[in-house]
């Protein structure tokens, strides 16, 4: 299963997004909330990927971000029984469109309302971070695992989307953020922020808003490579869990010295 839907991720990626990367028409971009876009990319992209995952699992459902923005009441189907496919059929739009290289293409399997495997994709490089629950989490193929160790406080670097954040907590945020190292604004692309932190370019990242497309991929990623996800009370993520706010970091100890520096 791991290779199959591996297979259509990069096939799909190929097929209908990389020949639209800075060669998009003005007409193929929409705005389909404030300051959100959807291209013909990400359209076509949850087509094909939505038809090639159910063929794969036929008695499986399908729930991609488009038709979820369509019809929200979709939702719904994250606590059902059957095997359900997150599909993020292009996270990163709004740099696709600005023909900045930091996008991707994620997928999640999620079993009684557990993820239990996930892709993502960087379609310009290929190269693809898999994970499966209980078995380890893999970058090109070979098994990687987070550092263990932990810098001094002055010295974590790492992203807080401040976008979504409550005016209060993203004050509260500013001034505490020169007892880190490095505050970074984001990728605008959770599918390489992820990865960003399994490889220790970045320590950690803050996140508001979580949709569970965007995050039940990376979210296993970093914990079968031995990293920690919790919301910012400290309570588990689950994709099922419609709250706000999330903490990754590249182990426990990391996720508590960034929590107790920009959070008390």
């Amino acid at each position: 299963m791991i290779e199959r839907v591996s297979e259509l991720i990069r096939r799909t990626a190929a097929g209908v997004i990389l020949p639209r990367f800075r060669a998009l028409q003005s007409d193929e971009i929409d705005e389909k909330s404030p300051g959100e876009l959807v291209t013909i990319a990400d359209r076509e992209s949850e087509a094909l990927l939505t038809k090639g995952l159910m063929e794969l699992l036929p008695a499986s459902v399908v729930l991609g971000e488009e038709e979820a923005t369509k019809h929200p009441d979709i939702l719904q189907r994250l606590n059902e029984e059957a095997d359900l496919w997150l599909v993020d059929p292009l996270d990163g739009t709004s740099n696709f469109v600005e023909g900045k290289p930091c996008f991707s293409v994620m997928v999640a399997l999620l079993r009684r309302g557990e993820t239990v495997a996930s892709w993502m994709l960087d379609p310009l490089t290929n190269k693809l971070a898999v994970a499966e629950r209980g078995g380890g989490a893999y970058l090109e193929g070979e098994r990687i695992a987070t550092s263990r160790g932990t810098p001094a406080i002055g010295a974590l670097r790492g992203a807080v989307l401040t976008r979504f954040l409550p005016p209060g907590l993203r004050s509260d945020i500013e001034d505490r953020g020169h007892r880190l190292g490095e505050i970074l604004p984001g990728l605008r692309c959770a599918g390489h922020e992820y990865p960003d932190i399994a490889t220790g370019v970045q320590h950690f990242a803050l996140f508001w808003r979580t949709e569970p497309w965007d995050h039940a991929p990376g979210a296993l990623f970093i914990r079968e490579a031995g990293g920690w996800v919790a919301r910012l009370d400290g309570s588990p993520y689950s994709p099922v869990d419609r709250g706000t706010g999330l903490l990754v970091a590249q182990n426990e100890e990391t996720w508590n010295a960034v929590e107790s520096s920009l959070l008390r």
